[in-house]
């Protein structure tokens, strides 16, 4: 019998029916070649794996863009109000924050390796239609009034370069639209990913603003809370634009697009770990720079992007308002586009129909026109003239913290389900973390809605 070679580490670059032959092979530069009744069969060898920090960064992928979407122009407006109003007085908050953040997205993370499914798609499985609708509802109130903000922040990110809102908002409409309708999973992430790297432009500004580092240590690591209503309504904004609802969902159905196995999950909790800390970061890093510019400077009150770009000016001096414009510009496009998906994802999943940016129009019908539809929905409010820009975009911010304990009820319940999870279900230090958070943002909803009531009533409670 002729020699068989070494056919490990090769794969052939077609398929043949070859059953119950016994190929000959014979190496050629290029790995190894076999004929079978006649015709020559080349084999290539398989790429070996990448190692060190190539390998790392290829990890990368859900967890970053889901995480850092959250850094938008809500989550820019919402932490250079904390930073211009209350100082460094925050920063505690979103050290906690960042523990409980990248415990909630890991869990969704595993939630969708284990079950190869999205959350919402688990909902209607495991808690009936009524459920699902419910959850359904408070998605799409919660992620229209988010997508809107994005568009917003894309109008005046472009005004303060100079480009009308009219011109910018279509545009930029039309480009993430195109580019999620006609492109594949791979280069849509890919792309994703790039435009993270705005938020470098933060931890630059917080260092040229020569802070007060004992400040923001006590600030960080000494919890002090202000019992007055504008102080726990930045609060539960800045818990709403951390640990957002679509956060969680985008997080968990592009880890299922993506293919991630249960057996390689390893990689994906690395994912989901690196995204909330590099997200986190960056939030901390915008309350440093408006807390050593604006608020050393007496400047309270944001209420334009103008305001906030301010915070950049010890790094590029007048240009700041141009690089603030850019890496608000840039925060948009990535929420922009994320949200729109994260909804098509939650409402495709609710009600059992095709889903996913691999798809064609025909066969993910429900799933683009949903996504299309909050496009088109997001870029025309966006233009209504005279918006209260900053305004606007904290307060849906505080809206998805009043939303977010209700998904985080669905997250636990199921990734705590042996019978979907197995053997990657919740250890008790996950619980008693995950429930810590959902009891954390609970309680901080109820004092400010209660608060807010009360006042209404004429019984001043802060």
């Amino acid at each position: 019998m002729p020699n068989q070679g070494n056919l490990e580490g090769l794969e052939p670059i077609e398929e043949i029916d070859a059953a119950g032959l016994i190929p000959t092979p014979r190496t050629t530069e290029t790995g190894l070649r076999i004929n079978i009744r006649g015709r020559s069969i080349r084999l290539r060898r398989l790429r070996r794996p990448p190692k060190g920090l190539l390998r790392w960064l290829l990890i990368l992928g859900p967890g970053l863009i889901a995480t850092s979407a959250g850094n938008d122009a809500g989550g820019i407006a919402t932490y250079s109000s904390a930073g211009a109003k209350f100082g460094y007085q925050l920063i505690w908050v979103m050290v906690v924050l960042t523990l409980s953040f990248a415990i909630v997205q890991e869990m969704c993370a595993r939630l969708g390796a284990a079950t190869g499914r999205g959350l919402l798609d688990l909902i209607r499985e495991r808690f009936g239609v009524g459920w699902t609708l419910f959850a359904v509802a408070i998605i799409v109130v919660a992620n229209s009034g988010v997508t809107l903000s994005e568009f917003v922040g894309i109008g005046a990110a472009s005004e303060l370069l100079g480009v009308s809102r009219y011109i910018s908002v279509p545009v930029c409409a039309v480009l993430l639209w195109y580019l999620v309708i006609f492109g594949s999973y791979a280069k849509v992430e890919k792309i994703f990913l790039l435009m993270t790297l705005v938020f470098f432009a933060y931890p630059i500004a917080a260092i040229m603003g020569k802070p007060d580092w004992s400040a923001v240590a006590e600030g960080a690591f000494i919890p002090r809370i202000q019992w007055n209503s504008e102080y726990i309504f930045l609060l539960v904004g800045v818990l709403g634009t951390t640990i957002t609802p679509y956060i969680q969902i985008f997080q968990q159905s592009s880890t299922v697009e993506r293919g991630a196995a249960r057996r390689h999950y390893g990689d994906e909790r690395v994912d989901a770990y690196v995204g909330s800390v590099f997200s986190n970061t960056m939030s901390v890093a915008m309350i440093i720079a408006t807390a050593a510019t604006l608020y050393v400077a007496g400047q309270n009150d944001i209420t334009s992007a103008a305001d906030a770009a301010k915070a950049l000016e010890p790094v590029v001096g007048s240009a700041a308002k141009y690089l603030f414009a850019v890496g608000l510009l840039g925060a948009s496009l990535l929420a922009g586009a994320v949200l729109p998906l994260a909804t098509a994802y939650a409402v495709s999943e609710a009600f059992g129909v095709p889903k996913g940016v691999n798809l064609d129009f025909r066969r993910g019908r429900t799933f683009f026109t949903i996504f299309t539809a909050l496009i088109v929905f997001g870029a025309a409010v966006a233009l209504i003239p005279n918006v209260p820009i900053f305004p606007l975009l904290v307060g849906i911010q505080v809206l998805n913290g009043v939303l977010l304990p209700i998904i985080l009820v669905f997250i636990l319940l199921l990734i705590n389900n042996e019978r979907l999870t197995g053997d990657l279900k919740n250890t008790p230090i996950y619980n008693v973390l995950g429930w810590g958070t959902f009891a954390l943002i609970t309680t901080a909803v109820v004092v400010m809605l209660g608060g807010q009531i009360l006042e209404l009533l004429g019984i001043k409670l802060f």
